[in-house]
Formats: structure tokens, sequence, C-alpha cells
């Protein structure tokens, strides 16, 4: 029936046109969850609503997340496998009159670019053969169960309010409109499931803080949980005093100890348990001589930008929960607003407080690397800080680009000079930090006075390439390491599973004391070590100079000193890029005639998606395989396993760090040993249950006898890529020691005559953490 409307004189269906007038012109979307638990395997199922401009053939839909998440990656191939999504087609009422729609289908797809950033990862459905009423519903099932698929995995960190954001293309035209009212949840923490300890690892005696706090199986700290159990320190002569404890039980699950008076030299042990989870250690080391070592991680985002939660929770997370020293707040220069960046640097001096944490603000200036790559832009100064313009009015923003410009991109300081010619006359008030994130740093521009450090460890991967490369160059650049951290937890916290796959870096600052002046001037003056996160001490000296100096010396020695908490396994000294002098900690305390492991590390490439996708086995014939462990494995989708009686099966990603997995033979002698591992690629575009293979070395396969083993005491691959390489290797059955320290004679080394030699030492301990000091300048007298 229709309707002839008496005073507009035409014909409509009946009351079609007062009921799509109330409807949302772009529609509405509504979601089933409201709350989720990170890492969670479910199935959550967002609807949306056509509004009142219809979709016409050809139209399409993206359902869109921000690009960080790491939530587990959408496939559309296999509806019985784990993360298929899919859209389904409800046809809405019609009033009288009012013809039905004709879609015939939808086709879905998943693009982890499929937007513009933030929100890139997106379902994208495509209207087919007809189009939608006003009122139709699409279902968007994420990890739709319903052909006995296991579901989809959740995010594995916490988010306040997280986003699912819809837009939609009304017309086919490809022109993209925001659904008004976003679908939003939270992610919280799971269950407790293992203590962590922060406590300083040197220091001279007196009072000596301990943080301790309780963590989910993704590493996220756990909020309003009751949990109780004792703290116990070991001192070094064996005297075991024990303390109750009790984690808030609002808010995060914290406790901090700043009244344990820790006065008997030498090493301490400290251990943290509660009932029904996993207990922790660590080792703090008394000494009168010790330098004052503080903790920065000088690169930290928040939601201001392309982080997750707002600035206030990020900062109060560093201070209270990763219990660093110094924080440097991180807005991606193009894309934080003026109103937004005036209130973080108001609540960072409000959190910088003398005496107990610094807190400095930063920027990140994000040009391409073609144009001089990723730099942090740290303002050392009380002064307010000089962003977006300069001295003299000039923009400092690589560029402008946000929501607010809508969709006009703004050029600025661009390339890397302006960015250098913007603070050039205040060197001392500011610290550019180059960096290898999704646009590495290009080491064809230097300005030494305003770059003092370098950043070659972070939630993107290690970089020993690009502080080897600086310093070949002849740049004067020390070591640091910072989170980069887009997941809401600084401080050296545990990885996502996607592109910031590993550990977070930690810069160790040798400071007089702990304000803005002083820490500022310590960073500048290079006194600084690189750490993947853990609290390590790595200190390097020549007489009374050290590393970071410049010195001119005919003759003296290199003293060393390395403290970590789970044995240090090799100690390297290079001179830029040139290998000097090493140490086999494995060696030195005897190698095993039954112990062996398969190590495997690096990066496809230097720049972003670098992650090596590893899989494959070990397969051990001819001796029996009696224990298994793995180290340096991230988070729980990273494993190995039992695979048969004769196979070690393992899948992983290194992004720049190594994993390793040590096994106990019967008998190496007479055994055969074989790995065999495809590497893979990060699933830019494609179906994530296919991924592409690496181009440049698709597989890693490596075989050597027991007996050949036992006589070179490893054999490796190097294979095309960034230090990407896979080693079978002898390894030694006694503890490997957790301080290690000596010196090195230069007159040993046979440095050349009349140049400088940038000399700097590396180590990693058996867990794979890694350390690396700033160099020493050298040159003959």
């Amino acid at each position: 029936m229709t309707d002839i409307a008496a005073n507009l004189g035409h014909i409509a269906p009946l009351g079609l046109y007062e009921r799509n007038r109330a409807r949302p012109f772009l529609g509405r979307t509504t979601c089933s969850h409201g709350r989720l638990v990170a890492g969670e395997w479910t199935e959550v199922q967002l609807v949306y609503e056509v509004g009142g401009s219809g979709l016409a053939d050809g139209a399409a839909i993206k359902l869109a997340i921000k690009f960080y998440s790491d939530w587990a990656l959408f496939q559309t191939s296999d509806p019985r496998a784990a993360n298929y999504v899919s859209a389904e087609y409800q046809a809405g009422d019609l009033v009288p009159g009012q013809s039905p729609a004709t879609v015939q289908a939808l086709k879905v797809r998943f693009d982890q670019k499929g937007h513009e950033r933030p929100f890139q990862k997106s379902v994208i459905i495509d209207v087919i053969d007809g189009y939608l009423n006003p009122g139709d519903r699409i279902i968007v099932r994420l990890g739709d169960r319903r052909q006995g698929g296991p579901g989809t995995r959740v995010q594995t960190f916490v988010e306040k309010s997280f986003r699912f954001r819809v837009f939609i293309d009304p017309l086919g035209s490809q022109k993209y409109a925001a659904v008004p009212g976003d679908c939003t949840l939270d992610v919280v923490p799971g269950p407790p499931h293992a203590l962590r300890l922060v406590t300083p690892r040197l220091i001279v005696p007196g009072p000596v803080p301990v943080l301790i706090r309780a963590e989910d199986q993704w590493g996220n700290t756990v909020e309003h949980e009751n949990v109780s159990g004792s703290l116990r320190l070991t001192a070094p002569d064996g005297t075991v005093a024990a303390h109750p404890i009790t984690l808030s039980a609002k808010g995060w699950a914290v406790l901090r100890r700043d009244d344990l008076a820790l006065s008997q030299a030498g090493e301490w042990r400290v251990d943290a348990d509660a009932p029904g989870l996993s207990p922790a250690f660590a080792f703090v080391s008394i000494d009168e001589q010790a330098p004052r070592v503080l903790y920065a991680d000088l690169h930290v985002h928040s939601n201001d930008t392309v982080g997750t939660n707002d600035t206030f929770y990020n900062l109060s997370y560093g201070r209270d929960v990763a219990g660093l020293d110094v924080l440097g707040y991180t807005a991606n220069d193009f894309n934080v607003t003026e109103t937004a960046w005036k209130e973080a640097v108001a609540l960072i001096d409000r959190f910088n407080q003398p005496g107990r944490f610094v807190c400095y603000p930063g920027t990140e200036w994000c040009g391409n690397s073609a144009a001089g790559g990723d730099h942090n832009v740290v303002f050392l100064r009380d002064a307010p800080p000089r962003f977006p313009h300069d001295a003299r009015g000039n923009p400092v923003r690589s560029f402008e680009w946000n929501e607010s410009t809508r969709g006009a991109l703004r050029p600025g300081a661009w390339p890397l000079d302006d960015l250098y010619a913007a603070y050039a006359d205040d060197p001392e008030g500011h610290l550019l930090i180059p960096h290898v994130g999704g646009r590495r740093c290009n080491l064809d521009w230097h300005h030494p006075e305003l770059e003092r450090l370098v950043e070659i460890s972070s939630a993107w991967g290690q970089f020993h390439w690009v502080y080897a490369d600086a310093l070949k160059r002849g740049y004067r650049l020390g070591a640091s390491a910072s989170s980069d951290e887009h997941q809401g937890r600084c401080g050296g916290g545990n990885p996502a599973t996607s592109v910031f796959g590993s550990r977070g870096g930690l810069t160790g600052v040798l400071s007089d004391g702990v304000d803005r002046a002083q820490v500022g001037r310590a960073l500048r003056a290079r006194r600084t070590f690189a750490t993947t996160g853990e609290r390590s001490i790595a200190l390097l000296r020549l007489g009374d100079q050290w590393m970071g100096e410049v010195v001119t010396a005919g003759a003296g020695t290199l003293d060393y000193r390395l403290l970590g908490d789970h044995g240090w396994e090799s100690l390297q000294l290079y001179d830029g890029d040139r290998l000097l002098w090493e140490r086999d900690l494995h060696r030195e305390a005897g190698l095993s005639d039954q112990h062996v492991r398969l190590r495997l590390g690096g990066a496809r490439i230097k720049d972003r998606y670098r992650g090596a996708y590893w899989n494959g086995a070990l397969t051990v014939t001819g001796a029996s395989i009696r224990h298994i462990q793995s180290f340096g494995f991230d988070h729980p989708e990273q494993s190995c396993w039992r695979d048969g009686a004769t196979s070690v099966a393992l899948r992983t990603v290194t992004h720049g760090d190594t994993d390793a997995i040590e096994l106990t033979l019967s008998n190496l002698a007479d055994a055969q040993l074989r790995v065999d591992l495809g590497i893979g690629t990060y699933v830019k575009v494609g179906d994530p249950l296919n991924p592409p293979v690496n181009p440049h070395a698709s597989e890693a396969v490596l075989a050597v006898s027991g007996a050949d083993l036992l006589a070179a005491g490893r054999v490796s691959s190097v294979l095309s890529g960034t230090e990407l390489e896979v080693s079978l290797e002898r390894i030694t059955a006694a503890a490997l020691p957790r301080e290690v320290a000596g010196r090195i004679d230069l007159a040993d080394l046979g440095l050349e005559k009349g140049r400088e030699h940038p000399l700097f030492l590396t180590a990693r301990q058996r867990d794979q953490s890694r350390v690396w000091t700033s160099a020493l300048f050298v040159s003959g007298s």
C-alpha cells in the first residue's frame, strides 16, 4: 500500500519518512560486551543498524580498531579455525508500501592497513548485488564459534575504553564517514599469575626500595585483588629475615617498601612469594663505593597520540608500578593537539618530584626515514618546552595531521635539518635521541651537540647494529634503551604479541642527583648503559674516566663490572662495529658433554614489521632427550614442546632479540642433531592462516653430529637478514656468575694510533637479556 501525502502531493511508503528521519543518518552500532579479560578467548558480536542514509549497492562498512592493538589477526578462510570473522545480514521491518532490500551477499575481508591511523586494523564488509534499507542490520561475529572454532583471542594488555569504531561508505564512493558513538569496553587484567620484584641491583648501604606487584599471565598488573605472602631477605652471610606482605587491594596490586635497611656488604637475595602464584626473586649488591644508578624510560606514549590509556595513567604506572626513577613522556609530534600537549606538560610538571621521581616532557619527531627518521626530543629544562613552535615562531612538528585537521596534512619542520635548527641555540636544554621504530632513524643525519644518545633496544626490538653503525661513522653517541611503550606498561614491561614484540628497554643513568638538571647533565654526558628491560648493571671506565667520556690515553686498563640476576654467559668488547675481545662464560665454567642449546635470533629487515616468525623443530636421534627448557620466549604464544620421542617443536618470533632452548641429552657423542625451521613474516595483507614466507631467507636448516659438536663447541648458520642467525652450541651445566668484573689492558687490544676508538661492552645473560655500555672514546697520546 502507498500513502498519498495530502499536503505534499507525492506518493511514499506510509510512515517511512518519519521513521527514517528519527534514525541516526549514519546508523548506530552496539556490542555484546562491555568488559573483556586481557588475552581471553571468546566471541564478540557487534551489530550495525543501517541509518537513515541506507546503503547503496557497492557500499562498504569498516569495523576498525587501533593499529597498536595486538588482538589476534582475524581471518575469513576457515570457519572452524581460530579468529574467524563473519558478517550476517538481517532485514528490518518494512512499513506499508516499502520494498525489501535487494542485497544478495556480504563479502568480508580483513586488512591491517584498511583505514587511517590510528584506526587502521579493519574488518571490511562489502555490500554485494543490491542495497540495504534503513533499519536493516549486519551482525559481525569476531571469533564466530558456530562452526566449531575456538573464538578469538582478545588484546593481551589492559585498556580503559577500548574502542571499536565503525566507518561507512554509504554510496560506494570510497569516501568513509565515522558512525557516531564508538562501541567501548574495558579490557581488564586476568587473575593473579605471578609476582614481580623491582629492586636496585647495586646500591650503597642503607634503606633499599623494594617494589612488589602481582601480574596476570600476560604481564598486566592485576587490580582489586587480595594478595598476601612473604618477603625474605637473605644476607651475604646466609642470615634470613622474613616479612609478611599484603599488596594493595585497591587499584593496582602493588606494595612498595622503603624501610628495609641493608648494611652488610655483598650480595643479598630477595624473594617474594604468595600462595598459588609463581614466586619472584632479585639480587641486591651492597657496596660502599657504588655509583648512584637511576633507571629511566624516556620514550612513553599515552592516548594523547597512539598510546594506551591516558597520560595520568601512564605517568602513575611508571612511578608506582614500574618503580622508575626517570620517565619521559613522548607525544607523536604530528598527532598531538595543542590542548592535549598543554594539559600533558602541566601534568608532567606536577608529577616531577625532585629527590624521588624525575619526569620530562618530550615529543617524537616522526619524519620518514628518507627525511631523517624517528627522533625523540626530550625537553630537559624546567622552562616551558618549545613546542609546537620554536623561539622564532617556526613550527617544530614534522607535520600536522590529526582528527582536528579534518584530513588536511600540514607540513612542518621537514627534513631533520629543520628540527636541528629549532633547538641548536640551546643544546644543553634539549636531548635528541634517534631510534629504530616504525620509521627507523637515518644515520646520514647527525647533530653532535643535540644528539648524545641513540636508542638501541625497545619494544620494537634490539638494535646492536644501529649503535655499531653510528660509532663506525665517528658519531660520539652513548647507549640508551626505552620502552617506546604503546600498551600502557612502561618501564621495561612485557611485550605484546604484535609488532611491539620485545620487552621494553631501560636506560641506566649514573647521576649525582635526582632532579631534571642533574639527570639531564648525566644523559648529555653519555654516562649511561642500556638494558633490555632488566635492572642489570653495566659499568665501564678507564681510570677515573667513565663510559661516555672522550679520553686521551696511550696506556691503561679498562675496568668493567656487570651485575645481573640470571648469570652472564658472554661478554664482548667492540671498537665501533669491530669485535676486539670476548669472554665465553660457558666455556670458562666447563662445557658439558650432555647439555646443548638451540639459539635463534635477529630480524628479517631493519624497518617496520621486522619480526622473523620461526616455526619448526629440532630433531635428535641416537640419544634420548631428558629435559628441555626455554629462555627468551616473551609471552604465552611463543613456546616449545616435546613432539614425540626425538623432536622438540617450537613457534616463536624474534625482532632482533634471541630465543633459546636448552636440552639435556643422554649421550651427545652418538647423537645426530638437525634443525628445520621455516621463517615467515608479519601478515600485513592477506590470510593470517597462510602467512607469507620471508623472501630473503625462507628456512633455516642446520645439521651436525654430536661428535662434531663436541669438537667444535658451536655450529651456526648466518642467514640473509639483520643479525639473523641460528646456532647449535654446547653449554655448561654449572651455574653462571651473576657478577662479572675484570680489567682489559689497552696495550693488548692492538688499537690503531692516530684515530679515536669508541670502545663499548655488550653482554648477555642466560635468560637472553642483554646490556650495552656507552662507549669510551679513546685516542692514543
